[in-house]
């Protein structure tokens, strides 16, 4: 079994879309083992997508991030980090495949609805910036 972390961004939070994500998320397989709605601080975007200081999006990143509430979740499966990754589809939704959720639910390539981890590495920091100890079941 792996663990990856998993956001619903602010703009899927917006539009309602929580439930139908989530119900494709355990639809999948994925057992989750920790959720949480939590509205970033700008501090804490910033803190979050550190490793993309610097880069031309950063800003309007972490804006986006921090303008509303998301829902934060650690997901556990076999293959957890590549499975969540190919249920999210590509990051441009207008390059995602049919039937992934970023092609069903975002409208852009920064309101693309969902976050994940792309590698193991990553999703222990991204876990442990939102969920700590018995956080986690």
């Amino acid at each position: 079994m792996e663990r990856t972390f998993a956001i619903i961004k602010p703009d899927a939070v917006e539009r309602r879309l929580t439930g139908q994500i989530l119900g494709r998320i355990e639809g999948s397989g994925f057992t989750i083992r920790a959720m949480r709605f939590e509205h970033l601080t700008r501090a804490d975007a910033e803190g979050f997508y550190a490793v993309h200081r610097g880069r031309p999006f950063f800003r309007a990143l972490t804006e986006f991030m921090s303008s509303g509430p998301c829902v934060v979740l650690a997901l556990e499966a076999p293959d957890a980090i590549r499975k969540w990754r190919d249920l999210m589809g590509a990051t441009d939704p207008a390059k995602a495949a049919p039937g992934t959720l970023r092609k069903e639910f975002g409208s852009s390539i920064e309101r693309n609805a969902t976050h994940g981890s792309d590698a193991p590495e990553t999703a222990a920091f991204e876990l442990g910036y939102f969920f700590r100890g018995m956080d986690l079941i």
